[in-house]
Formats: structure tokens, C-alpha cells, sequence
């Protein structure tokens, strides 16, 4: 029987691994991240090309720090009214206005899904378009947690991320019931306008996960399990080069 990482490595071979490491916001947003595993995942991030490295607000300004002086186009992505959303306006704005005077890069904030169920899109607009202004200039990924969403409350949400002026609709806290599907990111894709990008995050396993939300329309993955399984990848072709020779 083949190691696991043999067939890591044949998926791996019929992918563009940059484009997919390119296009990844490298994640670690567990309750009990210590600073040593944020600086492990900007190094990361760094070695592998990651878009992003996307970390809890209380660690954005020492990242930010970290990285200063390496040569790197890594960014510092923050969350914001995270996991779950209900936080006031007011409140998400300073948080956003905190993040960014620490040193964030990109903001990834949760809507009020209280608010979706009750209808209140223009509420949520107005909230969307206020953490935007506090962003001053930087980018904007909507979290709409789309396993709580019916069909009609994903396109309604479209339809706001849309004309809210945000740069991302993002299906996912990961935090929830389920993350991003293929079926979600088809929809978002059909329904978003030309100004929204679109981000899955929240189960993506695999590089073939990966891969396919990528050929669906996401431009980010927001994913702890790709960089590992990359290196995973990279120790077998290693391994197997090693054999090689002392045949």
C-alpha cells in the first residue's frame, strides 16, 4: 500500500501548487493560538507565498512587527464581530479602526445574521459600508456563514456585498455548522457583481478541495490544511528522490 502522501503528491501533480499557495490566507484562528504558532504561520505564509496569514485582532500588531523587515508580499488579514456576527456597528467599526492602526492588512467581517432572518438588508448595508470606511483603502471580506443561510438569503446577501461596495463575499467563519461547498461558491459566483471577489473558507481538506473552489470562481481559500499538505507533498517527492539515488 502507497504512503498518504504518494497520493497527495499525484493530485499535487495535475495542480498549479503556486497559484493555489498564491490565492491561500494561511489560518489560525483556534481560542488558544499562542504567539509561537502565529510566528510559525507568517513564516510560513513567507515560504510558501501565501496571499495572507489570517490571525485574531490581539496578535496583528506583533505580526505586523514580524514581518516588517522580510522580503515578503505576505499581508496580515484580521476578523472582525467574529464568530458569530451580533456585535453593534459601532463596535465593529473600532475593532476595524483598532486592526487597522495595528498593522492589518485586510479585514474579514462577520455579518448580523439576527438581521438576514429578520430582513434587514439595509441595516446590514449601512454596516457593511461603515466597516468599509473604517478600512481606509484596505480590503473588505463579507463573512456570511452560509450554512445558516436558506438559498434566497445567500442571493439576497449577494445582491448587498454587491452594491456595499466590500471587495469579498466569503462563505464561512468555520467556526459554524458546516464550511464552504462547491454548491455556495457556484452560487455566489452566479449572483455577485464584477466588483465582488469571493473566498471560501471552512472545510477546505484537500488539494483537490482547493483546486476546484479555485476553478468554481473563488480567488482567496481561507484554509489551515493546504500549506501542511503542500509540505507534506514536497517531504514525499523528497523521500522519493532519496530512493531513488541509492537505487
Amino acid at each position: 500500500m502507497q504512503p498518504f502522501a504518494y497520493y497527495l503528491f499525484q493530485e499535487a501533480e495535475d495542480m498549479d501548487m503556486k497559484e493555489i499557495l498564491a490565492k491561500c490566507d494561511h489560518t489560525l484562528l483556534k481560542q488558544t493560538a499562542r504567539w509561537s504558532e502565529i510566528k510559525k504561520l507568517c513564516d510560513e505564509g513567507i515560504e510558501n507565498g501565501c496571499a495572507s496569514v489570517c490571525i485574531p485582532p490581539s496578535y496583528v500588531r506583533d505580526a505586523a512587527d514580524y514581518i516588517r523587515d522580510k522580503e515578503t508580499k505576505l499581508k496580515i488579514c484580521t476578523v472582525i464581530g467574529f464568530p458569530n456576527g451580533y456585535n453593534t456597528t459601532k463596535i465593529k467599526v473600532v475593532e476595524t479602526e483598532d486592526a487597522i492602526l495595528n498593522g492589518a492588512d485586510e479585514i474579514d467581517m462577520v455579518i448580523n445574521l439576527g438581521w438576514v432572518k429578520d430582513c434587514r438588508y439595509d441595516d446590514i448595508m449601512d454596516e457593511i459600508i461603515a466597516v468599509k470606511e473604517a478600512c481606509h483603502g484596505r480590503i473588505l471580506k463579507v463573512i456570511v456563514e452560509t450554512c445558516l443561510l436558506s438559498q434566497e438569503e445567500k442571493i439576497q446577501m449577494c445582491n448587498v456585498v454587491t452594491k456595499s461596495g466590500a471587495d469579498y463575499i466569503k462563505t464561512s467563519t468555520g467556526f459554524s455548522t458546516d464550511g464552504a461547498t462547491p454548491q455556495d461558491i457556484a452560487l455566489f459566483k452566479a449572483n455577485v457583481g464584477n466588483n465582488v471577489k469571493i473566498k471560501a473558507a471552512g472545510g477546505i481538506s484537500s488539494l483537490e478541495d482547493a483546486d476546484l473552489m479555485l476553478k468554481l470562481g473563488a480567488s482567496r481559500l481561507g484554509t489551515s490544511r493546504i500549506v501542511p499538505l503542500f509540505k507534506d507533498c514536497l517531504l514525499y517527492t523528497s523521500d522519493a528522490a532519496d530512493e531513488a539515488r541509492s537505487v
